[in-house]
């Protein structure tokens, strides 16, 4: 089953854009969604609004990644830091297993974590040059199992 649907905010203030277009394609997205929206120290976000250049490593071309977040947000020390953010899920973040047989499923596998490298790398760049911060939440992470 897909979970899909537009996030109403509780706080449409702190959202960049236009807060009654917000699209999550999972529920992992939509809980980080609501965490966005309430969390005091969030001043700002946005959602797949941030266009990153790269180079896939699977054709070769180029294109546009659009991460899941941008957040605007303070810190402990009181300062102001961004981080922008990308939900998959762990075994996205994995290589896959190798394998003898060359399944559609398998090959399918290994051109998703090729695109999602290429997209991951361009992305960590782009927050460098930007003294941003770039991060991969999980199940894990998600439901605060690490």
């Amino acid at each position: 089953m897909s979970y899909k649907g537009y996030f109403k905010p509780v706080n449409p203030h702190k959202y960049n854009g236009n807060p009654t277009q917000i699209v999550y394609r999972s529920l992992w997205e939509m809980r980080v969604m609501n965490y966005l929206d309430h969390h005091p120290h969030v001043v700002a976000w946005e959602s797949e609004l941030l266009a990153i250049p790269y180079r896939s490593k699977i054709d070769g071309r180029r294109h546009r990644y659009y991460p899941d977040f941008k957040v605007k947000f303070v810190d402990k020390d009181k300062k102001t830091r961004v981080m922008v953010i990308e939900v998959k899920p762990l075994e996205q973040r994995s290589p896959p297993k190798t394998s003898n047989r060359k399944t559609k499923k398998y090959i399918k596998e290994v051109v998703t974590y090729g695109i999602n490298i290429s997209k991951w790398a361009a992305a960590e760049q782009y927050c460098k040059d930007r003294n941003w911060e770039f991060k991969i939440l999980s199940e894990d992470e998600i439901y605060g199992k690490r």
